[in-house]
């Protein structure tokens, strides 16, 4: 208790030996305590003065523990209320904590039971103090629902809805798990094809010979394997939308047939002579660079034309942090679904390093390390140990993919400024003063 305010105790037992005994010891250990063995005296008392905790005893002939623990919320809601139960009143305190009290601990105890018992209800009141973020169940919380709260993803929403209204073909750039696919979902179920099929085909899971199959369809002993007609994804899609993920994959052979399909809006089945008509829209989605693949000779410079119609660039987790705290309450939010799992939230310093790490695998990896806390956590809220990132995964990463000349200088200071302020606890101007800098250029620095 060096160094900081004691804490105040309200100690109540109607045995008055028991209440003696229990100041001595809890005063002895560094608490201030005040001791009574009459519930309606406790009762005026926490009306009129301030107790950091309460230790009552559950059976007393003037009042039982669950009517004091009721009267003592309905004055001060967030009052830390322990109780004392004999060994045969487990159920009663079980239930009694159900009903507000933060814990019980069976007689007979040892002192030093009592004061774990007590140290452990303010830590978790200052774990409950620190929660940023509580989950709540949003009705809107839907499987393709995009969070867009940074200017970067609000720009890619505004563009996805002009493309939505649109029927011109769209490419959609970027890394691995920024959530190409949930745009392209969002671009159909806002356009007039809402209605029918949304025809997703991830062109890098498919073997190099069933390929040209699966996109154009393929007629009855075309091969070996062959054993009838078989629609292609672009007939597949009928009226809607095919959404062709990791374009970037396919062979320059089938690029040659893919832009003749798209030109002439017809698509020939493997094995027939007669080319039959297609009427849905594409969505391409790529994360290679397809200007590199196109100056390496790779992919076709007609195509890719014919593709980028209508561009959509997807950025990096890294690049709009202010995208993480919403993802985490949206992840949060489905892994509880799917786990049957209930959580009070996430503790602030538990979000400084979610919010801090660099995410290379960006959205994809947040809901993967978000899952992964939740199946494995033991207690209703979240905190940094639960979640398998590096504490310094973000400058790490950064530094990383900085000496290969693929982080501009700028994003890495901004990464090392964030680190600063989250060793601080989020206090700007004790980061800036460790940085030498002044609090005006900390929040230039964090913005970029």
């Amino acid at each position: 208790m060096t160094g900081q305010a004691k804490k105040r105790l309200l100690v109540l037992d109607d045995d008055a030996g028991v209440v003696d005994f229990l100041c001595d010891s809890l005063t002895e250990r560094g608490f201030e305590v005040t001791g009574l063995t009459s519930p309606r005296e406790a009762l005026l008392r926490i009306k009129t003065d301030s107790f950091d905790l309460v230790i009552t005893d559950v059976e007393m002939p003037q009042m039982r523990g669950t009517e004091l623990l009721t009267a003592i919320l309905g004055e001060k809601p967030s009052q830390l209320v322990l109780l004392i139960t004999a060994f045969g009143s487990i159920d009663l305190a079980v239930s009694t904590v159900q009903s507000g009290a933060c814990d019980f601990i069976a007689k007979p105890f040892k002192i030093e039971d009592l004061v774990s018992a007590i140290e452990r209800a303010f830590q978790n009141r200052q774990m409950r103090r620190e929660i940023v973020r509580v989950r709540k169940v949003s009705p809107i919380d839907a499987p393709n629902q995009v969070v867009a709260k940074s200017p970067a993803m609000r720009k890619v929403l505004e563009t996805a809805r002009k493309a939505a209204g649109a029927d011109s073909t769209t490419l959609i750039t970027g890394e691995t798990g920024t959530g190409k696919g949930v745009i392209a979902r969002l671009i159909h179920d806002s356009s007039a094809r809402r209605e029918q099929p949304f025809y997703h085909l991830n062109c890098a899971s498919l073997p190099p010979t069933l390929v040209e199959s699966e996109l154009f369809g393929v007629r009855r002993g075309a091969f070996t394997d062959a054993k009838g007609d078989r629609a292609g994804a672009f007939v597949a899609a009928g009226d809607g939308t095919l959404f062709l993920d990791e374009v970037g994959e396919l062979s320059l052979e089938i690029q040659a047939k893919l832009l003749h399909v798209l030109e002439n809006g017809r698509v020939r089945p493997l094995g027939s002579t007669a080319e039959v008509p297609i009427r849905a829209r594409l969505i391409a989605a790529t994360n290679r660079s397809l200007e590199a693949l196109l100056s390496e000779g790779h992919f076709r410079g007609d195509l890719y034309y014919r593709l980028n119609i209508i561009r959509i660039e997807v950025p990096p987790l890294r690049e709009r942090s202010e995208d993480v705290v919403p993802l985490v309450d949206l992840f949060l939010n489905r892994a509880c679904e799917r786990q049957s799992r209930s959580f009070i939230g996430v503790s602030a310093a538990a979000m400084r390093r979610l919010v801090a790490y660099h995410w290379p695998g960006n959205a994809r990896e947040l809901a993967n390390v978000i899952e992964r806390a939740v199946v494995l956590s033991d207690h209703d809220t979240l905190l940094p140990e639960d979640f398998d990132v590096p504490k310094n995964g973000g400058v790490e990463a950064l530094l990383a993919q900085g000496a290969d000349g693929n982080v501009p200088l700028e994003e890495i200071e901004r990464a090392y400024v964030r680190r600063v302020l989250e060793e601080h606890g989020g206090n700007k101007a004790g980061a800036a003063r460790s940085l030498g800098i002044n609090r005006r250029t900390l929040y230039r620095k964090l913005k970029g």
